[in-house]
């Protein structure tokens, strides 16, 4: 950890803050609570899911496991409350959630409803992880959807917003998907040659998500593309 990133988390987790994280059992959102473990920026961090789960290594005592029924989310708006930070790694995919509307209902609407309920409740930063194409007008079901999150959530006036908008996610997931590995096969000699712009580790969107929260600034609006990510990921191991 360089001196730099250093004095930057002492400076934040001298501020005492509560956090939330939605989608931790997924491959960013696991790595993103390994760096907030690393670094213990807040004081709580409460975790937010449908059930609870085994964290493995225990992240530490500050880590709170709060169940949710995401369809009737206005029912919990006490899981979001006193939380001034908050993270959403929510995502799956079409087969995963049975089907289009399926995929809709977690990839756009919890993570909206999650956002309408926290900023109510008074979160003042909010990140979230979208996609590099993300992109509202597209007729494509995932690239539109990622799309219409990011607008959305620009309107909702958070005093601060994080956009991460990784490109291909490069993990270990502890379920195989044969397209992924299709996809990685073929990509590899393009992330060779291109390794910042085509893919991206999820323990760098976790890391980068953690930088972006303890970086100063009074930019009301943060867009972090794919090699930005890198870079991100880079500040904390300068010397």
């Amino acid at each position: 950890m360089s001196e730099e990133f250093e004095d930057k988390v002492k400076h934040y987790r001298d501020m005492g803050k509560t956090a939330f994280v939605i989608g931790y059992t997924g491959e960013c959102g696991k790595e993103l609570v390994k760096a907030l473990s690393k670094n213990r920026i807040f004081n709580k961090v409460v975790l937010i899911g449908r059930r609870k789960v085994e964290l493995n290594p225990d992240p530490g005592p500050e880590f709170e496991q709060k169940i949710v029924d995401y369809d009737k989310l206005e029912e919990h708006t006490e899981a979001f409350q006193g939380c001034e930070v908050g993270y959403c790694c929510l995502g799956t995919t079409k087969a995963k959630a049975a089907g289009r509307e399926g995929f809709i209902k977690v990839d756009r609407d919890y993570v909206l409803k999650s956002a309408e309920i926290s900023k109510s409740a008074g979160c003042q930063h909010f990140s979230v992880v979208t996609a590099s194409t993300a992109d509202k007008n597209s007729m494509f079901l995932y690239i539109k959807t990622k799309g219409e999150v990011e607008d959305a959530l620009k309107k909702m006036s958070f005093d601060k917003l994080s956009i991460f908008k990784p490109a291909f996610l490069l993990c270990d997931r502890s379920e195989r998907r044969l397209g992924e590995r299709v996809t990685q096969f073929l990509m590899k000699p393009l992330i060779c040659m291109f390794p910042t712009y085509s893919a991206v580790p999820t323990s760098y969107v976790g890391g980068a998500m953690v930088v972006d929260t303890v970086t100063p600034g009074d930019e009301k609006l943060r867009v972090h593309n794919n090699e930005q990510i890198h870079s991100l990921i880079k500040q904390d191991k300068k010397n």
